[in-house]
């Protein structure tokens, strides 16, 4: 098997003597990393709009989005185990459909993860001025900015350690409400009321039917969106291909586990048309057992998960950045790689768009700011469709591939190919779901928009090549 050698270890800046990107990262990091990813503000603050747009019905909304999710993730897996590369999908994409979809892959993530970042960064600044007023929303901002982007370019393996730790917080706050929550439901703490009993008086499990069900899968369908950071960084694995079957092998039953197990305790507890309980879901189940400081906890769980979130984000753009740098699909200055094996002009550049898109979020929340945010709003279904599809095409040479080198393919997909079909099938109702309801077709129609966008400059960038007569040629093919 063959693979670019701009994947993962593009050669430096001419002139100077720094070293390809390093192979930092351990098993316990990439598998913490995807459980934090994954678990981020979208579940503490807003798992309340699920339950209250489908009831407790949503738990199907949650099962159905969670298998989903499982099961792209395990095609991506089987694809970065057999050749793992910093572009990831996008690097996958190109090889098993063309320079076309790379290009579109890798832009459009980027795009989405630096329109995160501003809000990541805005999200902690606020909290932090709500405790001490005195504290400027800007300065908090660069504090954040100033911090992380320094553990960006220090090294992976020092990103590797502040994820690992920030997501084991996060897990463990998860945990604890899980804990909290079942000794509610079996009456070791005691609470005011019947426990499950609400549901009869608002309308039983399926309080809005089937319509609420497929409602639900809209609002929360895209909160597992974090997971694929994993695959991203196993390129930068000591072992990539025992490192991302290990990872994905457990991490994605446990996401799933602690989704579903929330929001079960949730809607056991809280009646689903409380409008005030659930605008923090999780606070008032603490409130329920007596914890009255459990806003002030929460508030620091979620400022952890943000700022685990902002960390991970500015790793996931200058890794994509630079995998883009080294197929020529981007500046080719995002390839210089530091002496310290960090790709600190793709880190420089994603810690700078992220101060933009800061501005962006202060000076116009409701005007060009929103807008962006509703254009990356089905990012994530292009990724997975596209994902599927190369999983589709690649299967085959990854396997001859791996017979050729007298190996076995570390990590399978389920089911290939009718499961990756039914997973297609599945997504393409998706969209059919997101047609019927007004916000979800803003956010496709948005999302639409800037992959037209993305195609035209490819389109450009290649009818200028040709007429400069430049050439580009990428090995990508196993």
């Amino acid at each position: 098997m063959t693979t670019s050698p701009d994947h993962d270890a593009a050669p430096a800046t001419a002139g100077s003597d720094a070293a390809p990107l390093t192979h930092g990262l351990q098993t316990r990091h990439l598998t913490m990393m995807g459980l934090g990813s994954a678990i981020g503000a979208g579940l503490f603050l807003g798992s309340g709009v699920g339950i209250a747009t489908a009831g407790p019905a949503v738990l199907v909304s949650y099962a159905i989005a969670g298998v989903l999710v499982v099961l792209v993730m395990r095609m991506l897996a089987e694809m970065a185990a057999a050749l793992p590369a910093s572009g990831s999908f996008s690097v996958y994409a190109e090889t098993a459909l063309g320079r076309w979809a790379g290009f579109l892959l890798g832009w459009l993530y980027w795009f989405m993860l630096i329109m995160v970042l501003g809000v990541e960064i805005t999200g902690v600044a606020a909290i932090v001025n709500g405790w001490w007023p005195g504290v400027p929303q800007w300065a908090a901002a660069a504090v954040v900015v100033a911090v992380f982007g320094a553990v960006n370019l220090i090294g992976v393996k020092h990103f590797g350690e502040a994820e690992f730790w920030f997501a084991l917080i996060k897990v463990a706050a998860i945990v604890g409400f899980l804990v909290v929550g079942v000794l509610i439901v079996v009456g070791v703490v005691p609470v005011s009321g019947s426990v499950l009993g609400h549901w009869a008086d608002h309308g039983g499990f399926a309080p809005a039917g089937w319509a609420g069900i497929a409602a639900g899968l809209l609002t929360v369908v895209f909160a597992f969106g974090g997971i694929e950071i994993v695959t991203i960084a196993a390129a930068e694995a000591r072992d990539p291909a025992t490192a991302v079957v290990r990872a994905t092998r457990t991490i994605l039953w446990r996401i799933l586990a602690f989704y579903i197990g929330s929001v079960a305790i949730m809607v056991a507890l809280i009646p689903w048309d409380d409008a005030d309980a659930l605008a923090s879901p999780f606070v008032t189940v603490l409130e329920m057992a007596g914890f009255d400081g459990a806003a002030r906890l929460m508030e620091v769980v979620v400022v952890i998960a943000l700022l685990s979130a902002f960390n991970a984000n500015i790793y996931g753009t200058s890794r994509m950045l630079f995998s883009l740098a080294g197929r020529s699909d981007a500046p080719r200055a995002a390839a210089h790689v530091s002496r310290r094996g960090v790709p600190a002009v793709a880190v420089w550049v994603s810690v700078a768009f992220g101060v933009v898109a800061v501005g962006l979020n202060w000076l116009l929340p409701e005007t060009l700011l929103a807008i962006l945010l509703n254009a990356v709003g089905a990012v994530l279904l292009v990724v997975w469709v596209l994902v599927a599809v190369s999983q589709l095409r690649l299967r085959p040479r990854l396997e001859a591939a791996a017979r050729e080198s007298g190996k076995d393919l570390p990590l399978r997909a389920w089911g290939y190919p009718w499961l990756t079909w039914a997973v297609l099938v599945a997504l393409g109702g998706l969209v059919v779901l997101m047609l019927s309801d007004d916000a979800a077709r803003a956010q496709l129609v948005a999302t639409g928009g800037v992959v037209v966008v993305i195609l035209g400059a490819y389109a450009v960038v290649q009818a200028v090549r040709r007429r400069r007569g430049v050439t580009v040629e990428v090995d990508v093919a196993p």
